[in-house]
């Protein structure tokens, strides 16, 4: 992996900026010791570390602007980091940038209900804007399994889902506003309290921008009515195919269900030795199917999901029948990556997304290259919107295991795009699949979401050596437009 060479003029002129940056921040919110930079020299793709040139902690969006103002001025590049869990290195440090970590941002600031909305910093954990609603009977769906430590603010750069995203959709579909902050220091707020802004949709284009356009400094998040009933059922498979083909089922029929995810036996034991979940170990692959609504619905549909399953080859069917065994369900799929972290010394966990129809093939062909390979794959699914999630276990100690797992992930996302999906789902490009993006984008896609880069940040300040795997100069792109000749409407005059 390329990164941008670090300029060494910023590095040489270090300890200028690094008081200057103490004279907009108390001395204890910026860290410019080894021993504290080290604390931020990675994310969740650990397989790549840098210490930052120096972290700062922000506390308000006036200092954030101040920060953001004075780097613009200087020519020093800017890495947003939320709570550092992702995992393609979105939040990997430059040498030569400022490392701006918002996890003082920490308080939710205003709960709507009549508005049924959520006004939070972006610090905030996923979890926390549940947790605090939850007594009113709400909650916020979007639900990564890294809930409990992601930030709201780092779901919005990568546009996270999580297991309850196929009914209730991805962080862009819960998101109703931010306040966030440009490269030349201006505040800006795109949308807000209500559903629908009247002008160009910037807020979309900022969700999944992975930290390239923008700060985000304060959010505002859709919040829903918690289901009268929700209750999952565990379906075990002999056939890893069956248990994908299930999946389409499922969903031909007209039947959406809250969450429908998939592990294979991998996964399953992992899991279920670290939770004790109840999940069946001898199944070659197991779905949780959530149904949610009105008890008498939630009922009904059950019932049509046993029958299709049971058509598919289902080796074992269980239904919860508490809350509690519902929630015991999804523990084990919530805790697989930790689960499988204790079975190998190192893995990488791919994201790419796929057509459901194809999640049969693409089961052969992981199990094909895996043998390739040499390396063990966990898989973990959000099957029934195909987002994948294929955990490659290596151990980063034995020589070329990194490389071998690398090279197996990328072989994973070729296949995704051939099969018709596309290179993440929820992840982002970040690093981590930078240079795949000409498999899925021609060089005139590429270059005209560059352009819109140069429309918020000319300078290539924030973010450099995420997503893109060529940087071209903004003059060298020319302007953000659509050539259509002649001017379709008669100017209007200006005033």
């Amino acid at each position: 992996m390329q990164m941008p060479e670090p300029d060494a003029d910023i590095i040489a002129r270090r300890d200028s900026i690094v008081a200057t940056l103490k004279t907009m921040l108390p001395a204890t919110s910026v860290v410019d010791s080894a021993e504290g930079r080290r604390a931020y020299d990675a994310d969740g793709l650990s397989a790549y570390r840098q210490l930052p040139l120096v972290v700062v902690l922000p506390e308000t969006v006036e200092q954030v602007a101040a920060i953001m103002k004075y780097c613009h001025h200087e020519g020093i590049k800017i890495v947003p980091r939320g709570s550092g869990t992702s995992l393609s290195g979105g939040a990997l440090p430059l040498a030569d940038a400022v490392l701006m970590a918002m996890g003082k941002f920490n308080r939710i600031l205003d709960i709507d209900y009549d508005n049924r909305c959520v006004v939070t910093q972006p610090g905030v954990t996923n979890l926390a804007i549940t947790q605090a609603v939850e007594s009113k009977g709400f909650y916020y769906a979007p639900d990564p399994s890294s809930q409990i430590a992601c930030s709201v603010g780092g779901n919005v750069a990568e546009n996270s889902g999580g297991v309850h995203c196929l009914k209730y959709g991805l962080t862009t579909n819960n998101l109703m506003g931010v306040e966030m902050v440009t490269i030349e220091g201006e505040i800006l707020r795109l949308g807000g309290k209500h559903l629908d802004a009247g002008d160009y949709d910037l807020l979309g284009v900022m969700t999944g921008s992975e930290g390239l356009l923008g700060v985000v400094t304060e959010v505002t998040l859709r919040i829903l009515q918690s289901p009268a009933t929700r209750r999952a059922v565990l379906v075990g498979f002999d056939e890893t195919a069956a248990a994908a083909s299930a999946v389409g089922d499922i969903i031909a029929a007209g039947i959406i269900p809250a969450g429908m995810e998939m592990m294979d036996s991998l996964a399953i034991n992992a899991a279920e030795d670290f939770v004790n979940a109840g999940y069946p170990r001898q199944a070659s692959a197991l779905l949780i199917i959530e149904l949610d609504g009105p008890e008498i619905e939630v009922n009904a549909l059950i019932d049509r999901v046993a029958d299709l399953v049971n058509t598919a080859g289902a080796s074992s069917l269980k239904i919860s029948e508490t809350e509690e065994e519902r929630e015991r369900f999804w523990a084990g799929r919530k805790a697989a990556f930790p689960a499988v972290g204790r079975i190998s010394p190192d893995y990488l966990c791919m994201d790419g997304t796929i057509p459901r129809r194809a999640l049969p093939d693409m089961m052969i062909r992981i199990a094909s290259l895996s043998q390739q390979y040499g390396l063990r794959v966990a898989n973990v699914f959000h099957a029934g919107d195909g987002n994948l999630h294929p955990l490659i276990l290596f151990d980063a100690n034995q020589p070329d295991e990194l490389k071998r797992a690398e090279d197996f992930g990328a072989d994973i996302l070729r296949a995704c795009v051939e099969m018709g999906g596309v290179l993440t789902g929820e992840h982002g490009v970040g690093v981590e699949k930078r240079d795949l993006m000409p498999i899925q984008f021609s060089e005139d896609d590429l270059k005209q979401q560059q352009r819109l880069k140069c429309a918020f940040d000319a300078d290539h300040l924030l973010n450099p050596g995420k997503v893109f795997p060529q940087l071209h100069r903004c003059a060298e792109l020319g302007r953000l437009h659509v050539h259509h000749g002649k001017m379709p409407f008669p100017e209007l005059p200006r005033f």
